[in-house]
């Protein structure tokens, strides 16, 4: 019998915890094992082979950790690094582990949700240019409009706790504007960084009303649940003893004040170097 383990959780920095966070809701009885890169973040500007590497090196740590499975909770590491890790590490380094990402969960349903079948993508710089939900999305809804927009300073503004003052009124209604000026009849908004859920109340105050604001979150927190359940080898693997542990590859005390705005409880990181 396979030896159990748990389930890492990995992002470039905080953003990952905001998904770690609905996961645990669904699912507390597993074990998990979160690392934030924030030594190497952000990741949204870097090359697709930079972070591709980067996230080869911490999936490698998480098998290290005994993780049978690991969830890639960055949009950027999902779009740049996921598939060549599946289809072309995990056969040779370990066909028995999974790893898994944010956005195909998100591209799977959002069809299901729209009405007006236009919908809008609010992300990084990095995840908007590098076209990976509107690809997905075209392969489960071909007939959805997919309108994007980056918001390029929603992220510090969040990690400088700005997030709901005056000053991000701004930037939301910016935003906004732009991508209902290209497309008026958008009825689903998707926040496509695991950072913008922690902005969802200033965001409704500019949103129309009959407009649906989807969080990443919950969704991957669902579609977790489903894989599990159609995967009860997976399932067994995965342990069961409600055990969180939290690392980064930075300082583990700004870790742990930044953390605990996007975990919503307070956080005790590990410092981790990975050389």
């Amino acid at each position: 019998m396979q030896n159990t383990g748990p389930i890492g959780v990995f992002d470039s920095g905080y953003g990952g915890l905001t998904v770690l966070k609905e996961i645990v809701a669904k699912l507390p009885r597993y074990d998990y094992v979160y690392l934030g890169d924030n030594a190497k973040a952000p990741y949204g500007n870097r090359s697709f082979d930079t972070v591709y590497q980067y996230t080869l090196q911490c999936v490698k740590w998480f098998f290290e950790q005994g993780c049978p499975l690991v969830i890639l909770a960055c949009n950027t590491a999902s779009a740049k690094a996921l598939r060549t890790i599946q289809q072309n590490d995990l056969p040779r380094l370990a066909p028995d582990r999974r790893v898994l990402g944010v956005i195909r969960p998100t591209t799977e349903i959002i069809g299901h949700l729209t009405e007006s079948k236009s919908i809008g993508i609010l992300a990084t710089t990095g995840t908007i240019a590098s076209n990976s939900y509107a690809i997905e999305i075209g392969k489960f809804f071909p007939e959805l409009t997919v309108t994007q927009e980056a918001c390029p300073l929603w992220v510090p503004l969040v990690e400088n706790n700005e997030h709901l003052g005056n000053g991000a009124d701004y930037f939301v209604k910016k935003h906004l504007k732009n991508v209902f000026d290209k497309a008026p009849d958008i009825d689903v908004i998707l926040l496509a960084c695991t950072h913008y859920p922690l902005m969802r109340n200033k965001i409704l105050e500019y949103l129309p009303i009959d407009v649906k604001l989807l969080s990443q979150g919950e969704i991957v927190a669902e579609s977790l649940v489903d894989y599990l359940q159609r995967h009860p080898e997976m399932e067994k693997r995965c342990s069961q003893n409600e055990d969180r542990q939290f690392y980064t590859t930075d300082s583990s005390r700004d870790f742990d004040n930044h953390a605990t705005l996007f975990f919503g409880s307070s956080v005790r990181s590990r410092h981790v170097d990975l050389g």
